[in-house]
């Protein structure tokens, strides 16, 4: 399909992506998976990106604007918590849950909603900070569509893809810790 029509496919992606983020509804491992194999690492880890950042913008301003007393109802004490940190380290904060998901993806697109959080350091902050676990997910879906026999599940591709996601974490923890020093200092 994306041979014969691939601004159809692409948008059709885009679409799917973005509406599946804003509806906080499963299923974003798969679609960075099929963005690999579809369009490659780099195109697919752009799009995917861009998709999940869109959706969760999306997710983060019907909190804002339509589900805010039902959030703060929802969320308690942590949404007074995590307001308190948004405003002593604001992108630096959000950057941080993009980079190490802690707290998972739903909770934080909501709970930005209801900070003094500019909608444009949530999508930046978004879509920088998603970006190298998306990368590793679109690499590995690259590699499985590569895949030509059950032998080639030990190929160094594979292996190499997996690896990169297992090491994504430890990878954003260290640069986490390091943009905390240059932070403090």
């Amino acid at each position: 399909a994306y041979a014969r029509a691939p601004l159809a496919v692409v948008l059709g992606y885009f679409a799917v992506f973005t509406l599946l983020t804003a509806a906080c509804l499963p299923g974003a491992a798969v679609l960075m998976l099929v963005a690999g194999a579809t369009f490659g690492l780099v195109w697919g880890s752009l799009l995917a990106t861009l998709a999940s950042t869109t959706g969760a913008l999306l997710t983060m301003l019907a909190a804002r604007h339509l589900l805010r007393p039902l959030v703060q109802r929802r969320m308690g004490g942590r949404a007074a918590a995590f307001a308190g940190t948004v405003a002593r380290d604001g992108a630096f904060y959000m950057l941080s849950l993009r980079l190490l998901p802690v707290i998972p993806f739903v909770p934080v697109n909501l709970l930005a909603g209801v900070v003094p959080l500019r909608a444009s350091t949530f999508a930046w902050t978004s879509f920088v900070g998603m970006l190298p676990g998306t990368a590793a997910y679109v690499n590995a879906g690259r590699e499985l569509a590569r895949l030509d026999s059950l032998q080639s599940l030990v190929s160094p591709g594979v292996l190499g893809a997996l690896a990169l996601l297992a090491g994504v974490p430890l990878v954003s923890r260290w640069v986490v810790r390091q943009l905390q020093t240059q932070k403090n200092s």
